[in-house]
């Protein structure tokens, strides 16, 4: 009996070391998941007092220009942490460095906060090797960048001249690296480095709330339409995968919306519509087009990819995915729904500038220790070919011709020197340029092509309603509504690149709607005038 009554007693403490296992493999199942997949985020919370101490309590790595010019970096000061950030230079490179506080980071103080405050395993294993810790702390690592101190300061200077909201870009088309990145208004990051969490509350709130927003970074976070610009990319759809070629004749409407006076409204050269940036002229082409030609040009200049980080994130330009014939000709001048970054409008001009070879950017060009080590260089690599050798020639030859007297874009002329750009045109605009208003009217205004003309023949079928939903409604972007863009309300924009036959800088400008009156040569003016001082800082 008293065996049985054994065995009674041992089934439920048989039951309770089960569970009691069961729960000890269940407390390290999840400590295993916390270690191996949770690590990451835990050290990234801003609640947490360690972060304060790495970014705040012990130097953290300067960031520099490429020439090497200190443009962040920590001073040791009184109070609750040992190490104050200074950002001698302040609003001229916010966009790019960002800026450190008790909250957090942004910009690259944020993307290579790692590499900065020395957490980064590179950064740590070199450490070890090469000695360990200096005075106590670990070594941190020196962000060198590719920003050019020269252009930069001079994209900065440009925009706060023209006193208007916008962004700047520019880029070396031979390797990508990223030159300048301004965003105009911006703010001054000092005003982050205060200790005292009520000041920065306020300075928090009032950045926040200011009008212009000025911490957002317009050069890579904001998508704009591209305007006149993008026919750089219909006319790479033409010449690469259209039959056509810089002489070949093409339809030029006149009387629709976009027109500008400069076009004659009967036949020309698709080179001469080009350096006049006749709106028709390219709309027609974009609806002649084999459907869903023109998107897959646009995305191999990079539109549509939500991949591209520099390594700040940026925001992927747009082409809209489904588009009828008529949706098709606004989109072919950069309107109806078709949006880009400033980054991703300078990249189009180095991908021709760089004989059809799109590099990807990069900002980062080398990360060294305190003692000289180098930890890491810049990665150099092709991101995309959207057009051949040959044809980013006649490309580039177009473009020359716009910047020369007469063209399209014949304000951002300098002396001694050949620029290619193309950019709004200075003349008279009237009419909607929407899908509705412009496809429907250029289509119904364009004559049957001539056999031959296009290198094929062949009347044009009747023109289709468009859908109503190709079009973005982004706040502050130009577009208002679904299918409707007033030239007053789109925003300027510019792109260049220098000398026209070795490039070294490619370059990007937009400057949003003015508030005041809308005037097309001052707009034209006002860019070229940024994109000048741009170009000179490096020529």
């Amino acid at each position: 009996m008293a065996a049985v009554r054994a065995r009674r007693m041992n089934v439920p403490l048989r039951r309770v070391a089960y569970a009691c296992g069961l729960m000890f493999f269940a407390l390290l199942a999840a400590l295993n998941h916390v270690q191996a997949f949770r690590a990451d985020g835990l050290r990234a919370d801003p609640r947490d007092p360690r972060l304060r101490i790495e970014r705040l309590d012990r130097p953290r790595g300067d960031l520099l220009t490429r020439e090497g010019r200190l443009i962040a970096t920590s001073r040791r000061t009184s109070g609750p942490y040992s190490h104050r950030r200074h950002y001698p230079a302040g609003r001229v490179f916010a966009a790019v460095t960002g800026h450190v506080s008790l909250n957090g980071a942004r910009g690259v103080e944020l993307a290579g906060e790692a590499v900065l405050t020395g957490q980064d395993p590179r950064v740590r294993a070199r450490s070890l090797v090469g000695g360990g810790d200096v005075d106590g702390a670990p070594q941190t690592g020196t962000i060198r960048l590719t920003i050019d101190a020269a252009v930069q300061r001079a994209a900065y200077r440009g925009l706060r001249a023209a006193g208007r909201r916008g962004a700047v870009a520019a880029l070396d088309p031979a390797t990508g690296a990223i030159l300048a990145l301004a965003s105009y208004p911006t703010y001054n990051p000092n005003r982050y480095a205060t200790f005292d969490p009520a000041r920065l509350e306020r300075v928090e709130r009032r950045l926040g709330a200011a009008p212009g927003t000025p911490l957002l970074n317009r050069a890579l976070q904001r998508t704009y339409p591209p305007g006149a610009a993008f026919q750089i990319v219909t006319a790479a759809a033409a010449l690469g995968r259209g039959g056509h070629t810089p002489l070949t004749k093409v339809s030029v409407p006149a009387g629709a919306p976009g027109s500008p006076t400069a076009c004659s409204g009967t036949r020309m050269a698709l080179a001469r519509a080009f350096a006049a940036s006749c709106g028709t002229a390219f709309g027609r082409l974009g609806a002649e087009l084999r459907p869903g030609v023109l998107r897959e040009q646009a995305e191999g200049f990079g539109f549509n990819a939500g991949d591209l980080t520099v390594p700040l994130r940026v925001a992927p330009s747009v082409y809209p995915a489904r588009l009828d014939r008529a949706g098709s000709a606004p989109a072919a001048i950069g309107r109806g729904g078709v949006r880009a970054t400033p980054l991703g409008l300078a990249m189009t001009a180095a991908a021709v500038a760089n004989g059809g070879a799109l590099m990807r950017p990069y900002l980062v060009q080398e990360v060294r220790l305190a003692d000289g080590t180098s930890v890491e260089g810049a990665r150099v690599a092709q991101y995309r070919r959207p057009i051949s050798l040959g044809v980013a020639g006649e490309l580039a030859a177009m473009l020359a011709e716009a910047a020369r007297p007469g063209g399209a874009a014949e304000n951002v002329a300098l002396p001694g020197v050949e620029v290619a750009a193309m950019g709004s045109p200075a003349a008279p605009m009237t009419g909607p340029l929407g899908p509705a208003a412009f496809g429907e009217r250029i289509l119904g205004l364009a004559e049957p092509p001539v056999a031959g003309a296009h290198g094929r023949a062949g009347a044009v079928p009747p023109p289709v309603v468009p859908s109503r939903t190709v079009a973005s409604d982004v706040v502050g972007s130009g577009v208002v509504g679904s299918d409707v863009v007033a030239p007053e309300s789109a925003p300027s924009v510019l792109v260049a690149f220098a000398p026209a036959d070795r490039p070294v800088i490619a370059t990007a400008v937009v400057l949003e709607a003015p508030a005041g009156p809308y005037d097309p040569r001052k707009e034209a003016a006002a860019t070229a005038r940024v994109a000048r001082a741009v170009l000179e800082a490096v020529l």
